[in-house]
């Protein structure tokens, strides 16, 4: 359980943490993004199928954007780099996560027609973006898309030791961290109510707690199975709905909807607009354990 301190009152939360050392940590990087798609009718095309194929089309131009951004943001020309990233999303997955518009018009030409605009996650292609990390770790590459590194002081947790935090990402970012307790319920451990700022440079490393924080992460009874997760991204993210409890907050929102939330991430408004807007994105866990 965390010993949270906050000088008038102690916040008592469980906390679980073991050091995550996945080997499949790249597949939670991704590229968030707004598309439209478009289709007509024809003679052959029934409503339903002109809507698909806006839909897959809508689709098909989040991948292209989000191609596009990730060299547009290689401030050296790499090239190498640059086909690696085309390789890494040419067999890209996309997830929706919000139906930002859709709607049925009429073409002067082709008449009946659909629209769509869609925000959507692109997920690249987990073995080719591995093989862009290859040459070094790509917490130290500002070159690379998006990576955030989390790990713990220490790999296993006894009764009354104090838990610290580390994150470290290779190029500035926004970031929350999530604890996910035994019986799920979730604080937010960052920003809280006296460390606001979440905002991080690349290349540092910061600890949790540390700073403003004005508690602390103190192993207690319950033990148990838990969870550390941090989201980042380039864009400032999506807001949760929380509640304070002391030195940090009670997260209100759903957990099913979190991780959907947070990825609703504030894209900027590009005035080149041959330039998508996106925002580079990832997501890590660690799996936390405690005993005597």
């Amino acid at each position: 359980m965390l010993n949270c301190i906050d000088g008038v009152r102690i916040l008592k939360v469980v906390i679980i943490i073991i050091l995550l050392m996945a080997s499949n940590v790249y597949a939670a990087q991704s590229t968030i993004t707004e598309a439209e798609g478009y289709a007509c009718m024809g003679y052959d095309k029934s409503r339903k199928l002109t809507e698909t194929e806006a839909f897959t089309n809508a689709k098909r131009t989040a991948v292209e954007y989000a191609s596009t951004y990730l060299k547009s943001q290689t401030t050296v020309k790499d090239f190498q780099l640059e086909k690696d990233i085309i390789d890494a999303y040419a067999n890209a997955k996309v997830k929706i996560i919000q139906e930002m518009e859709k709607k049925w018009y009429q073409d002067e030409k082709s008449g009946d027609c659909f629209k769509i605009k869609i925000k959507a996650e692109v997920i690249p292609d987990e073995t080719a973006v591995r093989d862009m990390a290859s040459d070094k770790s790509p917490a130290d590459n500002p070159a690379l898309p998006l990576y955030v590194s989390l790990w713990t002081d220490k790999k296993e947790y006894k009764l009354g030791e104090k838990i610290k935090i580390y994150i470290k990402g290779n190029k500035p970012f926004f970031a929350r961290v999530l604890h996910r307790g035994v019986k799920g319920n979730m604080l937010q451990l960052l920003p809280n109510p006296y460390r606001t700022e979440n905002y991080f440079n690349g290349g540092v490393i910061y600890e949790i707690p540390a700073g403003n924080d004005q508690f602390e992460l103190e192993v207690s009874p319950p033990l148990g199975e838990e969870q550390i997760i941090l989201y980042a991204s380039t864009s400032p993210l999506g807001d949760l709905s929380l509640q304070e409890e002391g030195a940090l907050y009670l997260v209100k929102t759903s957990s099913r909807d979190i991780g959907t939330k947070t990825r609703g991430v504030k894209l900027k408004v590009k005035s080149d607009l041959d330039k998508p807007s996106a925002s580079e994105f990832f997501e890590e866990k660690a799996k936390l354990k405690t005993g005597q």
